[in-house]
């Protein structure tokens, strides 16, 4: 089994600015390409999960999102980095698109994309981490049983006081130099 880091989408590996659907508003974050190429030589499978309410809340379509999702796995894979996958949920109970109204187990910080990645990719969780820019991201990573939770500030606004992130630093930029010093593995271990 894997090692994984999941990375969330808005605000760790692009810039978040409200939903992101389009290719020409798509901007990746300074470093991430060189993060996610240090990730990789460090023997982590990069995945990506994100919620993306835009669809149920009729902002873009789901095709919309998968032609950008394309385009930026290939700007990813000139830049040499592999995704192993890309989970996202497209689901929110307030939607205007009935279909993808619903409370679902997939939207974070429920752990369905995490766990779902899990087993079709074979991590191992207990020693796999999660990068997001927000609690809900945290709270997915706790409850799938991932080792750190690691938010980031090159998104939404972070509290120190009230976060519960294993650590915060400013972006995904930072993340290879401390994971080379942290000790992962679930707690209790």
């Amino acid at each position: 089994m894997q090692k994984a880091v999941f990375l969330d989408r808005d605000g760790v590996v692009n810039e978040d600015r409200e939903y992101v659907s389009r290719i020409e508003d798509f901007r990746f974050i300074d470093g991430v390409f060189e993060a996610c190429r240090e990730l990789q030589s460090m023997g982590y499978t990069l995945v990506i999960v994100t919620n993306q309410s835009g669809i149920a809340r009729g902002l873009y379509s789901a095709e919309r999102y998968h032609r950008l999702t394309e385009w930026m796995l290939a700007m990813l894979a000139e830049e040499g980095i592999d995704i192993a996958g890309v989970y996202y949920c497209p689901h929110h109970p307030d939607g205007v698109v009935a279909a993808y109204r619903q409370d679902c187990r997939c939207r974070k910080p429920r752990p369905g994309m995490l766990l779902q990645a899990a087993t079709e990719l074979g991590l191992d969780l207990a020693h796999s981490v999660l990068v997001g820019d927000k609690e809900a991201d945290v709270e997915a990573a706790r409850n799938a049983g991932l080792a750190l939770a690691i938010l980031v500030r090159s998104g939404w606004p972070v509290n120190p006081a009230t976060s519960r992130a294993d650590v915060i630093v400013d972006s995904l930029r930072d993340v290879p130099a401390l994971l080379r010093t942290a000790e992962i593995h679930r707690p209790g271990e």
